[in-house]
């Protein structure tokens, strides 16, 4: 055992100055004069854990460098230091200010009569926001064939204004070939957009036949989900009677020319009236389904088959005077608008 113990000491005593040699060496290579990085301090200057003791920070120190940190980025975030960059050295923050006026000089002033250029002006804001335009349009204008008597049908619009207030003028009726008028009648309503699909209206209505009526008239129209076009309007006559209309169309495109529209159109009463024939209820509907060939968007001849319906009292009427309380008509028409 002493044996062991003393080769032991003596391998220890020959390693130590080899190992301090090897280091001797290892160091003069070493180009102790030039400049390190700054991220990589010198050996000298970064004591090893193992060899130094641990030493403790300034209570100060320690504080001041936590509070230069930035406390607000998260952990896990790996845009860590980018959105609180503070500007570089030499740059101005950004103002967060107002933007500055519109100039009131024009350069073109200076060459060409400034109010043939104020009028050029006006003209182009009119045309990018503030343009008026008019349609004059024939939803319906046809023949129609049935038993008992042919007759015809007409209902069409027309406004002008811009895209929030207009001037609309609306009318329908019908009659008979032999018979002459039996409904006809005229609304000038002033229409305001309420959305982006409706408009709300308010006006007059004047009846020519069967009865002369003037009514006041509020209603809306517009473009439902699934481009459903309806319109409702209530009516109320200078006599005190209250009548109601509600309309839908629905296009449905079976090519780019060909196009299939159902129509649905019921009118009610809220009192009988002999006069005009009216029952209170539901007076009438029609029904329709009407295929037309768009030669031109403006300009469509139709092919169709319309139902109508007279209920109630309005039924009733209808029998005293000897007509029908319903007929089903092939129709031959033209859509048209320009």
């Amino acid at each position: 055992m002493s044996r062991l113990l003393a080769i032991a000491a003596i391998t220890t005593l020959t390693a130590s100055p080899v190992l301090a040699q090897t280091m001797d060496h290892s160091m003069h290579g070493m180009d102790m004069t030039a400049p390190k990085p700054e991220a990589e301090p010198s050996p000298a200057a970064k004591p090893e854990a193992s060899a130094m003791p641990a030493m403790a920070m300034p209570a100060e120190p320690a504080a001041a460098a936590m509070s230069g940190m930035d406390m607000s980025q998260g952990a896990g975030t790996g845009h860590a230091g980018h959105a609180m960059t503070p500007p570089a050295e030499g740059e101005a923050p950004i103002p967060h200010l107002m933007p500055p006026p519109a100039p009131a000089d024009h350069a073109a002033d200076a060459f060409y009569d400034p109010a043939k250029m104020a009028e050029a002006r006006s003209v182009l804001r009119e045309e990018h926001g503030g343009a008026r335009y008019s349609m004059v349009m024939a939803n319906l204008a046809e023949y129609q064939a049935r038993s008992g008597g042919d007759g015809y049908r007409w209902e069409g619009a027309a406004f002008y204004g811009g895209d929030v207030n207009r001037f609309v003028l609306k009318s329908e009726g019908e009659g008979a070939i032999r018979g002459g008028v039996e409904a006809a009648e005229v609304q000038a309503l002033y229409s305001r957009a309420i959305g982006r699909y409706f408009d709300l209206q308010a006006g007059v209505r004047q009846d020519f036949a069967p009865k002369n009526r003037t009514y006041l008239t509020l209603g809306t129209e517009g473009l439902m989900p699934y481009w459903f076009d309806v319109e409702g309007a209530v009516f109320l006559s200078t006599k005190g009677e209250v009548l109601v209309r509600v309309e839908g169309t629905y296009d449905l495109r079976l090519t780019q020319r060909l196009v299939l529209q159902p129509r649905a159109e019921l009118n009610f009463a809220a009192q009988d009236t002999a006069e005009t024939r009216t029952g209170s209820g539901l007076s009438n509907a029609e029904l329709g389904l009407r295929l037309r060939y768009e030669i031109r968007r403006e300009f469509a001849p139709y092919i169709g088959v319309s139902f109508d319906r007279r209920f109630g009292g309005t039924a009733d009427y209808a029998r005293v005077a000897g007509e029908d309380v319903k007929a089903t008509s092939f129709v031959v028409g033209v859509r048209a608008w320009f």
